[in-house]
């Protein structure tokens, strides 16, 4: 799946499980092109699309989940 679906094409589910697979540097690259993605710069004039929105939320909450658990086990 790419980062650029729109909301109703992009399978929640399989994007969390996704960004579960991946290792820690692969999911901050991948939130870093999502979060470039809802910048003004990439949308030059226009609206940020929702996908790269939803699929920022979903990295940002994938790295604060690790991080918790990581936190929980010192």
């Amino acid at each position: 799946m790419g980062i650029g679906f729109n909301p109703e094409e992009i399978d929640i589910v399989k994007l969390r499980e996704r960004l579960r697979q991946m290792n820690d540097a692969e999911l901050r690259s991948f939130g870093r092109d999502a979060l470039y993605m809802t910048s003004p710069a990439a949308n030059a004039g226009q609206e940020t699309r929702d996908s790269f929105v939803l699929q920022l939320d979903e990295a940002r909450a994938e790295l604060k989940r690790r991080n918790d658990l990581r936190d929980t086990k010192k």
